[in-house]
């Protein structure tokens, strides 16, 4: 079975998560955009050892920390899709806006696309392309549990920003219709901000997206 842990970081409490396999006890963090000194506090205290580095999108607060955390504990970097390389490239342009403190930029050691899979442990994740907040966002999603990580494409009651370089919302509604919906309403979901919600609640409620 597959565990997990949401662990807020950065400034703008990004949902960095800990997922870990409950048999092998190896785990993955999502998102690591800071705060490794309390990212690495939870792996301890889980008792986990972390493996890889899996990104959704390449905004700051979701992979900031990323080469820090990657340099540490030589762990490999999957995801997002390659299309967001520009924003990795832009990460002193990100510093400088929002205030973060320097960090290194990188190159993942995987880039994912649609219908990739990545693994940790006897854990399985499906990836699905999901562009629209950036043109590079996936999502990770564990069947099993029927529990996804979607970042930033959708949150409890909105969805993400598309006003920042190439951002689209007609291409971030059709990611969500198209590759998330048919997942199933019971899904639950981790957002990259906020609280977690379900597909079906969404599709009931979400003004963006409800049916």
């Amino acid at each position: 079975m597959m565990q997990y842990k949401i662990i807020p970081v950065t400034p703008f409490q990004q949902n960095c998560t800990l997922f870990w396999c409950d048999e092998t006890k190896q785990a993955a963090i999502v998102d690591p955009g800071g705060d490794v000194s309390t990212i690495l506090a939870e792996v301890k205290k889980q008792g986990v050892t972390l493996t890889k580095i899996l990104l959704t999108h390449a905004h700051l607060d979701h992979a900031g920390a990323s080469a820090e955390l990657s340099e540490k504990l030589s762990l490999t970097i999957e995801g997002p899709h390659k299309n967001d390389q520009f924003w990795i490239d832009l990460f002193p342009e990100q510093i400088a806006q929002f205030g973060f403190q320097p960090v290194e930029a990188f190159s993942p050691d995987r880039w994912l696309d649609q219908g990739d899979k990545v693994t940790f442990g006897n854990i399985t994740l499906d990836v699905y392309f999901c562009p629209g907040h950036t043109p590079g966002h996936v999502v990770f999603y564990h069947k099993q549990s029927k529990l996804a990580q979607v970042g930033d494409v959708l949150f409890n009651g909105s969805i993400g920003r598309t006003d920042f370089p190439k951002g689209d919302q007609p291409t971030l509604i059709k990611s969500i219709k198209e590759h998330l919906w048919p997942l199933g309403s019971d899904v639950r979901f981790i957002p990259g901000h906020g609280p977690m919600s379900t597909f079906g609640e969404e599709r009931r409620s979400n003004p963006y997206v409800r049916d």
